[in-house]
């Protein structure tokens, strides 16, 4: 008997595995191929906008992919430098071998965690409460909760053109029949599409037609945990190439050859990261899209075309990459294909992840409706949290949207549902400002470590940090420059105006044209660069920051008027009919949540606060 079962080993199993392990629960981890545990199917990449927040967020609460990404990358990247911080985060262009190989060892070697590798085709169900899985090969084991992160492979479909072929990523087998035991106890199953774009050999590349895309000089990393120390000049570079019209032309004259828009395919795509088909389609008056040459190894000599995801049939995706700058010679050495996949319905989910049709079953990752490494391993970290917590009697952890982009994820899942494969934007999140990549372990890592996963060593750094932090402050706010002339004569040469009456330097960095560097000479004491940046942002960002805490605030008055899961909204006098029945359907934990239903209105939720009350009194 196994306290915690995990079914799939990508980025989502990964992280609930370990989560659950680390937290003392014995824990087995049921995957197709133990060689693709931690696979990157797709983009060999970890972050970007949004996404390389919320792998600092799984690093604050004790997760794996930060400290991984940090083990293997080839090149790393702070994007958005020149916008405000709410957009700022870090890319890493991944090696995949490496990530791979790191990941499995962590897993494999991790206490309290055994894996087996077979194919879980069966769920056992006693009394609406699971209690195991069931192998292809029909061994029965017993579990007291299950996490399910198949990703894509439940009943996956590979497309290139009109051909359709039972697979999962990599030509392995798919799971064929877990998403009709998950049907037969009362799941809506979805039916998803993503893809990916063919690869190419390095060498049969004309580099002299590209635009050189370098890493970062300045040193970065993704986990709390880890001081960067690495060489940036010896960073594996990216290259930069546009469409072309011949681009445009063979794709408009074959667009029916696509298996998209030949009508081969059944699933919904992602709206978010669209096929260079659907782009040229959609977007028509754009004369050229931007394509990225990846490196995907160190080890093999692969090349990621991205941005270039298609489904058409192979002798036509020859000519679309001959047809690109530098690649008129390139040698596919791999074909892109779109994937279909089975998914649930994510509002049959509870904010902790746990199914509300199953007790004590929890699902992550794509098959929650989700796309991107990232998205999965968040809620593969949450699931693996929460299936430890159930087991001992504890609340969930439920992140809110002013918190986490995970929160903001959960919460976008369980409260509206997905149509398209879902993608995490900073555009999703209401208080940016708030969930930014430098705060990521000030908003989480008290959680980490009450949770059990950060230990004492960590965490003891952290609360030095913000001490600094704190102690930078007060030193800022003590220290004063007062108009005299050599002072007045640096001030107006950064551009600033001088000085009329004496200024603090916490004030002086209010000012849009001065940095710590400025000022930083005037500070007797050395701090590290994060404390910096901390103090920084915080005092140049401050009204703003000021402002989305009180919105915040205001949001969780709401968030605390608790809500039962057992409220028949029905009997409440006054409601519309739409409110009705999202609100029976999704059953909110909270006002909060109710606000955030579509079809749910301002006066559903004051009829639904009068009965709260009126009851309250009774």
């Amino acid at each position: 008997m196994y306290d915690v079962i995990v079914i799939g080993g990508g980025h989502a199993g990964c992280e609930a595995c370990l989560a659950s392990a680390r937290l003392g629960k014995k824990t087995l981890l049921v995957t197709g191929k133990i060689k693709n545990i931690a696979d990157m199917p797709c983009n060999p990449s970890i972050g970007g906008p949004a996404k390389g927040i919320i792998v600092r967020e799984i690093d604050a609460l004790g997760g794996e992919m930060g400290k991984n990404i940090d083990k293997s990358f080839l090149q790393m990247k702070m994007l958005n430098t020149k916008k405000g911080p709410a957009v700022r985060a870090l890319r890493a262009q991944a090696d995949k071998v490496t990530y791979q190989k790191e990941m499995q060892e962590t897993i494999l070697n991790q206490k309290n965690l055994e894996v087996l590798e077979a194919m879980a085709e069966d769920l056992i169900v006693e009394d609406n409460k699971i209690k195991g899985v069931i192998t292809r090969d029909g061994t029965k084991i017993e579990g007291k909760t299950v996490i399910i992160t198949t990703g894509t492979y439940l009943k996956g479909m590979v497309l290139y053109g009109a051909t359709k072929i039972s697979s999962g990523p990599h030509d392995e087998e798919p799971s064929l029949h877990l998403s009709d035991a998950l049907k037969r106890v009362g799941f809506t199953i979805k039916r998803l599409k993503t893809g990916t774009p063919p690869r190419i050999k390095k060498e049969s590349i004309d580099y002299s037609k590209a635009v050189i895309q370098p890493g970062d000089q300045e040193l970065y990393n993704f986990s709390f945990s880890n001081t960067p120390n690495y060489n940036p000049d010896e960073q594996i570079p990216c290259y930069l190439i546009y469409t072309t019209p011949e681009t445009h032309k063979i794709i408009k004259e074959n667009l029916t050859k696509s298996s998209m828009y030949g009508g081969y395919v059944e699933g919904v795509g992602p709206r978010y990261c669209p096929s260079i088909e659907d782009k040229i389609v959609k977007f028509a008056d754009k004369e050229r899209h931007q394509i990225f040459l990846e490196p995907e190894s160190i080890y093999y000599d692969d090349i990621y075309i991205q941005g270039f995801s298609t489904s058409m049939p192979h002798d036509v995706q020859e000519k679309m990459v001959h047809s690109l700058p530098g690649l008129e010679n390139a040698e596919i050495v791999k074909y892109a294909y779109a994937i279909e996949y089975d998914a649930i319905d994510s509002m049959q989910l509870k904010p902790s992840l746990e199914t509300k049709i199953v007790e004590n079953l929890f699902t992550a990752g794509q098959i929650n409706g989700t796309s991107g490494y990232e998205e999965a391993a968040g809620q593969g970290l949450i699931a693996g949290i929460n299936a430890a917590r159930k087991l001992d009697n504890k609340e969930p952890l439920i992140l809110k949207r002013n918190e986490a982009y995970i929160g903001v994820l959960i919460d976008d899942l369980v409260t509206k549902g997905v149509i398209d494969p879902y993608r995490l934007l900073t555009s999703r999140a209401e208080y940016r400002l708030l969930l930014r990549h430098d705060n990521a372990d000030i908003r989480l890592m008290d959680y980490g470590h009450d949770i059990g996963l950060i230990d004492s060593k960590e965490y003891n750094k952290f609360k030095n940090k913000l001490e600094d932090i704190e102690k930078l402050k007060e030193l800022l706010k003590s220290i004063k420059l007062t108009p005299k002339e050599d002072t007045n004569k640096y001030i107006e040469s950064l551009g600033s105006a001088k000085l009329l009456d004496s200024i603090t330097l916490y004030e002086l960095l209010k000012r849009p044209e001065i940095e710590y560097d400025s000022i930083k000479q005037y500070v007797n004491e050395e701090f590290s660069s994060d404390v910096i940046e901390q103090v920084v942002i915080n005092i140049k960002y401050d009204g703003y920051i000021a402002k989305a805490n009180k919105e915040a605030e205001k949001m969780l008055e709401y968030e605390n008027i608790k809500l039962s899961d057992t409220l028949d909204y029905s009997v409440i006098p006054n409601l519309a009919k739409e409110a009705v029945q999202k609100l029976n359907e999704i059953k909110p934990i909270s006002i909060g949540q109710a606000l955030r239903i579509s079809g749910v209105n301002p006066a559903d939720i004051t009829m639904i606060l009068l009965y709260l009350k009126r009851n309250k009194n009774e």
